[in-house]
C-alpha cells in the first residue's frame, strides 16, 4: 500500500475551553485541548497573560507532537494554531494551512510562512501567498447539501406543511432561513422580530436565534395570532437539520462567516448577507464575493433595522430574481472540496 493510500491516524488540537470539543468526540476522534489566547487588541496586561498562555500552548504542543508524531499538519487559523503549527515546523512536520474565508487574517497570514501549502476556498485568496504555495480546494461542506436538492421533500423532514393564512391556502409557501451563526447575531434577530408580521405574509420563517436571545424571541412568538405563530419555526440551534433549513429555504439572511462560501453555493439558496462589523475585513469580503457573482445581496450591520425586512419582503415576492440568484450561487458550488483538501494532505504526508 502506496502512502497515499494508507489509512490515517487523526488527532484534533483545540483550545481546552473551545466549543467544538463535543463535535469532534461525537464523531469519534481523539481531541487534545491545549492553552491559546488572542494578543491583539487587549492591552499591554491583556497582551502580556495572552503571551503566557501561547508560550504554556506551546510547550504542550511540542510534547503531544512528539508523542503522537503526525506525518502533516492540517490548520485552519485561529489563536489555538498558531503555538500548534510553530511546534510542528520545529519538528520538521509539512504544514498545511486552510484559509477558509476569501482574506485571510494576521494569524493566517503569519502561519502561513511557516507552511508548504495553502489550501484556499476561492481563487480570488490565491494572491495573498506566494508563487505556487496556494492551492484552491473549496470550503468542504456536508455531503447531504450536495446531494439532495429537493425542497418539497426537506420540508417535510423539517415538519413543515403548507399553512393557510386569513383563510386562504397557500399552495406555494415559500420559506425564510434566518440564523446568525452558532451564537447567533442580535442585530439581526431583533430587526426580525420588528418586522415579523410582514415576513409571515410572505414566507414561512425558520428561525436560528442562538442560544443569547432564544427566550425573549420565543415570548415574541408566543405573543403572535396563532394563524402567524404557526408559520414561525423558532430555534436557537440546528445541527444535523440545518442542511434541510438550507435546502428547504427559497431565501437565506445570515452573517457572511466563511461557512456561507461552502453552504449557500452547495444549497443554490439566494441570501441577504449581514456581515458582522467586529470581524476586521473578512465577513465584508465574504459577502462582497457573493454579491459581486450576483449570489447575494448585502446589507451593512448599522441598516439591518430600517433594510432588512423590506429586503427580504422585496425578494420573496420577485421568484425571477431568487432564481437568478440561486443558479449564481450554485454555479459557486465545488462539492468535492474535503476529497481535494484530503488529497492534498495525503501528498504532502508522503
Amino acid at each position: 500500500m502506496s502512502p497515499v493510500d494508507a489509512p490515517l491516524a487523526i488527532c484534533w488540537v483545540g483550545s481546552h475551553n473551545g466549543m467544538e470539543k463535543a463535535l469532534v468526540d461525537r464523531n469519534g476522534i481523539p481531541f487534545m485541548g491545549i492553552a491559546a489566547s488572542g494578543v491583539r487588541g487587549r492591552g499591554v496586561f491583556g497582551a502580556a497573560q495572552g503571551m503566557i498562555t501561547l508560550a504554556r500552548g506551546f510547550a504542550q504542543a511540542r510534547r503531544l507532537i512528539s508523542i503522537f508524531r503526525p506525518n502533516v499538519l492540517f490548520a485552519t487559523g485561529g489563536y489555538v494554531c498558531a503555538p500548534v503549527v510553530l511546534a510542528a515546523w520545529l519538528a520538521r512536520v509539512p504544514i498545511m494551512i486552510y484559509l477558509p474565508d476569501v482574506e485571510p487574517g494576521l494569524t493566517i497570514r503569519l502561519l502561513a510562512r511557516l507552511a508548504q501549502r495553502v489550501a484556499v476556498t476561492t481563487a480570488a485568496s490565491v494572491r495573498y501567498f506566494k508563487p505556487g504555495q496556494a492551492v484552491v480546494t473549496g470550503y468542504p461542506v456536508r455531503q447531504v447539501l450536495c446531494t439532495r436538492h429537493d425542497p418539497t421533500a426537506a420540508r417535510e423532514r423539517l415538519g413543515l406543511v403548507a399553512q393557510s393564512l386569513g383563510g386562504e391556502e397557500r399552495l406555494e409557501e415559500r420559506v425564510l432561513l434566518v440564523m446568525g451563526g452558532s451564537q447567533g447575531a442580535h442585530s439581526i434577530n431583533r430587526a426580525i422580530c420588528d418586522g415579523i408580521e410582514p415576513l409571515l405574509a410572505e414566507a414561512q420563517v425558520i428561525h436560528l436565534t442562538g442560544r443569547r436571545d432564544i427566550e425573549w424571541v420565543r415570548e415574541r412568538r408566543a405573543a403572535l395570532p396563532d394563524a402567524l405563530r404557526a408559520r414561525y419555526h423558532v430555534y436557537d440551534y440546528l445541527e444535523d437539520e440545518v442542511a434541510d433549513a438550507l435546502l428547504a429555504a427559497d431565501l437565506v439572511v445570515a452573517r457572511a462567516g466563511a461557512s456561507t462560501l461552502g453552504e449557500l453555493p452547495a444549497a443554490g439558496v439566494a441570501s441577504i448577507l449581514v456581515p458582522y462589523p467586529y470581524a476586521g475585513a473578512h465577513q465584508w469580503a465574504n459577502a462582497n464575493f457573493l454579491a459581486g457573482a450576483g449570489a447575494a445581496v448585502i446589507v451593512p450591520d448599522h441598516m439591518v433595522g430600517c433594510q432588512l425586512v423590506p429586503t427580504a419582503v422585496a425578494l420573496l415576492r420577485d421568484a425571477p430574481r431568487r432564481e437568478a440568484m440561486a443558479r449564481a450561487a450554485r454555479s459557486l458550488a465545488q462539492p468535492d472540496a474535503a476529497a481535494r483538501i484530503a488529497r492534498e494532505l495525503r501528498e504532502l504526508a508522503s
